[in-house]
């Protein structure tokens, strides 16, 4: 069982920025732009929205939150969040563990 950046703030990711694209680090499929990244202070990196068909959303058993997967290879990514009231263009807040994505420096604009 992976225990690595369990608790808030431990990531590698939380309060990392650059120009970018964060892949899944299972087997390296571009989910991110770096430019959807922002400081949300849940203590996990957080995205606005992922590239188009990057992720996939399945309601937890509960029902009280939304898992957020990779669409390429089915890995746990973390938890989306809806309504929240930050000011981006989605008002979504992907909280995602820093263990699940692997930054790649360049470009984010293209």
């Amino acid at each position: 069982m992976l225990i690595a950046y369990r608790f808030p703030g431990t990531g590698e990711y939380d309060k990392f920025s650059g120009d970018g694209v964060y892949n899944c680090a299972g087997c390296g499929t571009p989910l991110y732009k770096s430019t959807t990244k922002f400081n949300s202070g849940c203590g996990w990196p957080a995205f606005f929205e992922g590239l188009p068909g990057a992720i996939n959303r399945t309601p937890d058993p509960d029902g009280r939150r939304i898992e957020i997967t990779c669409a390429a290879c089915g890995g746990h990514l973390g938890h989306v969040f809806k309504g929240e009231g930050f000011p981006t263009p989605t008002d979504e807040r992907h909280c995602v563990n820093s263990v699940s994505i692997k930054f790649v420096p360049g470009s984010s604009s293209g």
